[in-house]
Parts: C-alpha cells; sequence; structure tokens
C-alpha cells in the first residue's frame, strides 16, 4: 500500500554548495585529460576521452557518458565546462569518460538510430558497446576503485537506459535522464502517430546529414529563411514537399519516417522498454514535467522497470522542467509560471549526487523514496513510495452542454460543433518561434479559448484544493463529416481574474496550460492498424494524457480545450483517410468535428485525485 512519506517545502537556493561557475579553467586546472580509441569487438574503435583528477584522492569510480553529440571541445587542451552532471561531480572527483558513439562525430563504425537490440552487425547494439568500453576502461585506466555509474539526458539517456539490458558486471550505478522509449507512440517525433513535425525537421536536417567520415565539426546549420515556423510549415506543405525542397534525399533517417507511417516492425526494433528486464545496476530516472521531447520516456522507462524488473533498485524524479532543464536552467520557473526555489539546485545536492556518492564511493545511503516528485500548483516536492501513488482516486470530470464541466454526469444530450480547416490550422502557441517554443507547456491558452475552431468546457471555480497525480485519460464521443481527424485534447488551470502578480507576473485569468496530447483519429484503436471514421457516426476516442502531479487550488478552475489540429506543433491531417505521409494538396480538406456529451455519448477526462 503506498503512503505519502513525507512533503518537503521549497529548498533554498543553495549557493554555498554551488557557488560559481567553474568552467574549463578550473577543470584544465584540475583534471588531466587522454583521448583513446577504445576497440569493439567487432574492430570498431570508439573516440574517447578520460578525465582523471591531478591530485591523488585514493581509488576513483569511472562516470560515462555517451553521446551522439560530440565529446568536444577536442584536442588535448579541449576542456568542458562541466565534466560530471553538474560541478558538484567535479568538486567531489571521478573519473569522468566521455565517449563518441558507433559512428558519430569522431568514432568508427556506422551510425544507426535508436539500437537497443541487435539491429547492425551481427552481435552489436549499445548494450555491447557499452559492456566493451567498460571491460576496457578497467584494463586500461589506472586508478579506478572497480565501480563504474552512467548517465546521460536525452538521447545520451538512451544509451545509459540501453546498457541496462545487458550491463557489465562492475556497472553499478545508471541515471537515464529523460531517455527515449519510442519514437512513434510518444516521444520526441511522434504522440500517437502524430508527427512532431518542426521538432523532426529541425533536428534531423542538421543531425541527420551522414558524415563524410570522422570528424570534429558539425554540418552547417540549415537556413530557414524566416523567423515565423507557423508561417514556414504552412508554406512548406504536404509532408512530401519537405524532401523536395529542402532535403534533397540527403537525410536518410526522414525518409525511413516517410516510409513507416504505423507502429510497424521498424519502430518496434526501437522500442526499448522490452529490453529493460533483469536489471542489475541501481537506475535513477529523472524526467521533467514540462519536458517537450521525452516527458513519455521517463515515465515509461520507469514503468517498465516496475513491471519487468521489480527486484531493481530504482527511483524515479519528476520536477518543473523542461528538457534537461534540471541541468541547463535554476528551475525556478517556466515562462510566466514561478515555482518558489532553485528546484534545479535542490535536485542535483540533494538527490543527483547522493545516488552516485552512495553506490559508487560507498557514501551513506541517502535513502531516497521510490518517487520523488514536483507538486505544481502548491510548488513543494513531495516523497511517494510507488508511482502513480496506489492512493490516487479515478475521477470523472464530465463534459456538460452549454460548455461546462462537472463532477455529475449530465442529464441531457447535447454537441459542440466546429469548422476544422487543414489551410488555417490552430497556432499551437501565442507568438512567433522556429520550432517548440520552451515554455508553451505552461503558456497561456486564452488566445486558443478564443478562436471559433476550439471547443471550450470549463469547471465553475473549485470550492476547495483539487490535487493530482498521475496519467489523465480523455474519454471522448466523436464525429467528423470527413473520414480522419486529429483529436487534440487541452488540459488547463485557469487562474482567478484576482490572481495578482506573482514573481512580478500578472496572472489574473491566465489560462496555463497544464497537459495537452492528441489522438490522430485513425489510430484510435491501434497504432498498427488505422482505420477510418464513417462520416457523421459518433465514435469513442479514448487516450490517456501523460502523468502530471499538480494542485488546482481553491478559487481556480478547470478547463478543457478541444481542437482539431495544433500546428505547426503536429503536423496536419488531411481530414481524409490515407497515408498522410505521401498526401498532396488536394487531399487536404475541412471537415465539421464535433463533440457528442449527455446520456449515450459520456464524454469526460478521467482525473487521478489524490485524497
Amino acid at each position: 500500500m503506498t503512503r505519502l512519506r513525507r512533503a518537503w517545502a521549497p529548498i533554498l537556493a543553495l549557493a554555498a554548495v554551488v557557488a560559481g561557475a567553474q568552467g574549463a579553467a578550473w577543470n584544465r586546472e584540475h583534471y588531466r585529460k587522454r583521448e583513446v580509441l577504445v576497440p569493439m569487438r567487432d574492430g570498431r574503435r570508439l573516440f574517447t576521452a578520460i578525465y582523471t583528477p591531478v591530485e591523488a584522492r585514493g581509488p576513483l569510480p569511472i562516470l560515462l557518458e555517451r553521446t551522439p553529440y560530440g565529446v568536444g571541445p577536442y584536442g588535448p587542451e579541449g576542456y568542458p565546462d562541466v565534466l560530471g552532471p553538474s560541478e558538484l561531480f567535479d568538486q567531489e572527483g571521478f573519473i569522468f569518460v566521455h565517449q563518441d558513439v558507433r559512428g558519430r562525430m569522431m568514432s568508427e563504425g556506422t551510425f544507426v538510430d535508436l539500437t537497443p537490440c541487435l539491429d547492425g552487425a551481427p552481435g552489436i547494439d549499445e548494450a555491447t558497446d557499452t559492456w566493451d568500453t567498460v571491460a576496457w576502461l578497467l584494463d586500461h585506466v589506472e586508478g579506478h576503485n572497480g565501480r563504474v555509474g552512467q548517465w546521460g539526458i536525452s538521447y545520451p539517456a538512451f544509451y545509459a537506459a540501453a546498457a541496462l539490458a545487458q550491463a557489465h558486471p562492475a556497472m553499478v550505478a545508471v541515471s537515464p535522464q529523460a531517455p527515449i522509449a519510442d519514437w512513434f507512440e510518444g516521444d520526441d517525433f511522434h504522440r500517437n502517430g502524430a508527427l512532431w513535425l518542426p521538432h523532426l525537421f529541425n533536428f534531423i536536417v542538421n543531425f541527420g546529414r551522414p558524415r563524410p567520415g570522422p570528424t570534429t565539426r558539425w554540418p552547417e546549420p540549415f537556413q530557414h529563411g524566416t523567423g515565423d515556423g507557423y508561417g514556414f510549415f504552412l508554406a512548406m506543405g504536404p509532408l512530401p514537399q519537405a524532401d523536395a525542397k529542402y532535403l534533397k534525399g540527403e537525410i536518410p533517417f526522414w525518409e525511413e519516417v516517410m516510409a513507416h507511417g504505423t507502429r510497424d516492425a521498424y519502430w518496434k526494433a526501437r522500442d526499448l522498454r522490452p529490453h529493460l528486464r533483469n536489471v542489475r545496476p541501481a537506475v535513477l530516472v529523472v524526467g521533467g514535467w514540462f519536458d517537450a521531447e521525452n516527458l513519455f520516456g521517463s515515465l515509461q522507462v520507469d514503468r517498465a522497470l516496475e513491471r519487468q524488473s521489480p527486484a531493481t533498485d530504482h527511483r524515479l524524479v519528476m520536477g518543473p522542467w523542461i528538457h534537461g532543464g534540471w541541468a541547463r536552467t535554476p528551475g525556478d520557473r517556466l515562462g510566466d509560471i514561478p515555482f518558489g526555489s532553485a528546484t534545479s539546485r535542490h535536485f542535483q545536492a540533494r538527490i543527483e549526487l547522493p545516488f552516485f556518492l552512495h553506490h559508487l564511493k560507498g557514501a551513506p545511503d541517502p535513502a531516497l523514496p521510490r518517487a520523488t516528485v514536483f507538486q505544481t500548483g502548491t510548488n513543494r516536492w513531495l516523497a511517494f513510495d510507488r508511482w502513480p501513488p496506489a492512493e490516487v482516486r479515478p475521477t470523472a470530470l464530465w463534459f456538460q452542454p452549454g460548455g461546462r464541466l462537472g463532477f455529475a454526469a449530465p442529464a441531457e444530450a447535447g454537441t459542440v460543433a466546429w469548422r476544422s480547416d487543414p489551410a488555417h490550422p490552430v497556432p499551437y502557441y501565442n507568438g512567433i518561434t522556429l520550432g517548440m517554443a520552451a515554455d508553451y507547456m505552461t503558456a497561456d491558452q486564452r488566445f486558443a479559448a478564443r478562436r471559433p475552431d476550439v471547443a471550450v468546457w470549463c469547471t465553475a471555480p473549485l470550492e476547495r484544493d483539487l490535487a493530482l497525480a498521475g496519467p489523465l485519460r480523455a474519454e471522448l464521443f466523436v464525429s467528423t463529416t470527413g473520414t480522419d481527424a486529429d483529436w487534440v485534447v487541452k488540459v488547463i488551470d485557469v487562474w482567478p481574474d484576482d490572481a495578482g502578480r506573482p514573481a512580478g507576473r500578472n496572472l489574473g485569468g491566465y489560462q496555463q496550460l497544464l497537459r495537452g496530447e492528441v489522438m490522430r483519429g485513425k489510430f484510435r484503436n491501434s497504432l498498427e492498424r488505422p482505420e477510418p471514421f464513417r462520416p457523421g457516426k459518433p465514435t469513442e476516442v479514448a487516450f490517456a494524457l501523460n502523468d502530471v502531479c499538480h494542485t488546482f487550488r481553491k478559487g481556480h478552475r478547470i478547463m478543457v480545450q478541444v481542437q482539431g489540429s495544433w500546428f505547426p506543433l503536429m503536423d496536419r491531417n488531411p481530414q481524409v483517410f490515407t497515408d498522410i505521409y505521401k498526401a498532396v494538396p488536394g487531399d487536404f480538406r475541412p471537415a465539421e468535428l464535433r463533440v457528442h456529451v449527455g446520456p449515450g455519448f459520456p464524454s469526460r477526462l478521467v482525473l487521478p485525485v489524490l485524497p
């Protein structure tokens, strides 16, 4: 039985612990660097930078990061500003090892995206490359204590998590932070089959260019010719035109994505979750509630460990962060929304460093709870014995006629209809940006609520606080005059008109996005086998929204917005049943979308209410 173990008030800024940026000059003074080519079992060699403390401090553990983004600055005098997960690790003293993964930057071999299992040369994957690296380090690096840890954020977190599948016996602690779990269901490039357009395009147009050979330089960045992503991607037209206009057949991964429009064998082979079984190392999974890229991955890796490797010592940390924000920002706010303290400093000093010190250096056990999560709304850290908490009660919030939301099922039926036009899609953000705005997941939604192609439901002001902890679920009864449609559901915390100015920001009437998700309608029953809608026929579309830990405060209101587009965050649906990756301009047609409510059509949002 889960119980709430304790609640932590926001921690004061840990200035005495992390005072000042050390930077490359400090690391150059305190660490020796050497660059080597580490041989793998198939003869390929991976470029590896090793940093050893100048002062002898006794045997030290090895802390490894494997990355496709380059371990620069290259050369014997090239030192990064931070060697470990934070400056605290640099001060503490570890043997830091940074490695270019196979086929990237200065490493030999051929790069293949996401190979958690045997998916390349026979017997070669990221787990075997990690094993071979660890074995070589133990034999060729002096002064180690026989213990190895690994960490990484985003793609490097995938490599950390992939290493868990066949971990070397010396690997005792691993921290995947915003790992990639599944690129079709919910991470980075897709959400329930809908393409996250600017994120894929803007990333792969640079990252996806094949290198001519080992190099220390990235390709020249792509020039959009504008800062207006909405205009750029609308003018690009249907997805096949991206290659003709801009990519010119030079980006193999783009072509692979366009060739695999369902969750077929290609995507299943890149799903990390089935490989997380019988994991030996201790694991610290880290994620951000407002991570637009890999929130799904953090939650799903933790769930996979809980389900498939229950004996593993694994812990979860979720904070109020954007992608990598726990390492790259103070974590005190996102956009207009304040969090009351430097949450990243708390994580670094009280959770991340103690975890590695305990497992790698034998320091006292920090007794971390199974789940350490930041509760937005109240701005406090909570600790749970499991995640989601067992005491959560699924509670229905019903769509009512007249745009109302209520906790009682409506007695009368009704519908809300709007015209969804792919030529004029609903913007995802009230601003000009080329990609995913860092603060879009907390941004004010009043601009969308005022559009005629966004349906809105709202509660009365809450009479008491309402705390949520876990995944939400949308259960809609919908119809369309077309044969396909996207159903975007946004859950919003509406601040009172007299909310005032916390941290200097006017939040009166603010419609704070809490969670937004989409179901591409043709995938409503299966991501593998798409199905058309029958025009005009009411149909259930039900899907989960990623977890939250949030309190709607007394006097706030809960709002739900439903819309058929969210551009250019996700690609446009033609609203006819077709392979969207092969669509032509004539396929895109307006349609009337409709949500049905009341008896016979119990449209609702199921909330994970924490007593």
